[in-house]
């Protein structure tokens, strides 16, 4: 086990991924008229690539195309003092192509937010870390 310099222990990247693909919801972090904004969002992993179904009119939508975002996911007990935090960095892009809007249409991807959510946005993570603290998150099945 690695620690970092806090005493956290430091995940690996197949680990990251592991909890990315089992987590349902998430932060996705982008620039929002010059400013951060911070915006919770459900999403699937499909391909390696998070993915995020909005609205076409959401300031989401409109910010977090064509630019580098960062995605946040945790998990924490506060009674055991234990938990994780996975956050992935890369590019946003708005999935243009039919084809490929149509297979992801087909994920297990609902928003919970009201109205039309016709618009995908694809993050593919160029830099994924992560960090424990407390004890180990159990295997998946």
């Amino acid at each position: 086990m690695q620690l970092d310099q806090s005493g956290l222990e430091i995940l690996d990247e197949d680990e990251c991924r592991a909890l990315l693909s089992r987590a349902e919801i998430g932060r996705i972090v982008f620039t929002h008229h010059a400013l951060p904004a911070v915006q919770p969002v459900n999403f699937a992993v499909t391909g390696g690539d998070i993915v995020i179904r909005t609205s076409r009119a959401s300031r989401l939508a409109k910010a977090a195309a064509d630019t580098i975002v960062a995605f946040e996911i945790d998990e924490f007990d506060t009674a055991a003092k234990t938990g994780w935090s996975v956050v992935a960095v890369g590019p946003a892009r708005h999935v243009g192509d039919p084809g490929d809007a149509a297979a992801l249409a087909a994920l297990p991807l609902q928003s919970w937010a009201p109205g039309d959510r016709d618009y995908f946005i694809r993050i593919r993570p160029e830099l994924i870390t992560g960090r424990r603290i407390g004890a180990p998150v159990p295997a998946a099945p």
